[in-house]
């Protein structure tokens, strides 16, 4: 007994000093978040260049590592998605593409497309369906405001009827706010020009150019929007109103001169 104790101490005596036990993990080197995002930047990088080469596996492996390192900004991840897009539509992934530009819409409000990337026949149609539905969810969730009274509350809703393509019934709605009284110059303007185009998508000129007459009279600067002023129905009845509007007033004639006695 007394010789194993020996053995022991002896054994111990020759072990290595500072040796650090068997069970205790190697140290892990620590990488700063710049060092992180630099590197998260770099996949980002060789990911759009393998996808402009055609080498879309490659491209893939290196686009998701750098959204893995989650450091990248908004709009970097919106490209890195885009790009992942692009990939799954191009390989027939339909489902894939939908959920990446849905992401990229999702994480970057100000996310959109170049006119030729849109114009794409294979992923544009794609991104215009995910960016129409998103809008569409989002205006069916913002709250709606109070329902106004008064001549207000007919505006609005000869408004509605408008949009709603009820063309006779808007401008009867709109006619009725507009007697009653608008409080707001620009709901008094509102009011008319829809009466006009709804007179003139009637077919009655006479009674649309009347309705824009009476815009110049609130607003002698009024003009319709581009998107307005070309509509076939009522472009050329607007040019005569307006053409009407700046006209000067003829000035009253003269008074004869009395009779000398």
């Amino acid at each position: 007994m007394r010789a194993a104790l020996f053995a022991l101490a002896a054994l111990a005596a020759c072990a290595p000093v500072g040796q650090k036990p068997a069970d205790e993990a190697p140290r892990v080197p620590t990488i700063s978040e710049s060092q992180l995002r630099d590197r998260a930047r770099e996949n980002l990088a060789q990911g759009v260049e393998l996808y402009n080469a055609g080498r879309y596996a490659e491209a893939q492996k290196q686009l998701t590592a750098a959204l893995d390192h989650g450091v990248l900004t908004r709009p970097e991840q919106g490209n890195a998605r885009k790009h992942l897009a692009f990939i799954h539509c191009a390989s027939g992934r339909d489902a894939q593409c939908r959920d990446e530009f849905r992401k990229a819409l999702e994480i970057d409000p100000n996310f959109d497309l170049t006119m030729a990337e849109a114009g794409h026949p294979i992923w544009g149609p794609v991104y215009r369906d995910v960016r129409a539905k998103l809008s569409a969810s989002a205006a069916a969730a913002a709250p709606k405001p109070a329902p106004r009274a008064g001549a207000e509350g007919v505006l609005d809703d000869g408004l509605a009827k408008y949009a709603a393509g009820d063309f006779d019934a808007a401008q009867k709605q709109l006619a009725a706010a507009y007697k009653q009284g608008l409080a707001s110059r620009q709901d008094q303007v509102t009011a008319l020009k829809h009466s006009a185009f709804s007179l003139c998508l009637l077919d009655k000129r006479i009674a649309c150019r009347n309705e824009f007459v009476k815009i110049f009279a609130i607003d002698p600067n009024f003009d319709l929007a581009p998107a307005e002023a070309g509509h076939p129905s009522w472009s050329k009845t607007f040019a005569e109103a307006k053409k009407r509007a700046q006209k000067p007033a003829a000035k009253p004639a003269a008074k004869p001169a009395a009779a000398k006695k």
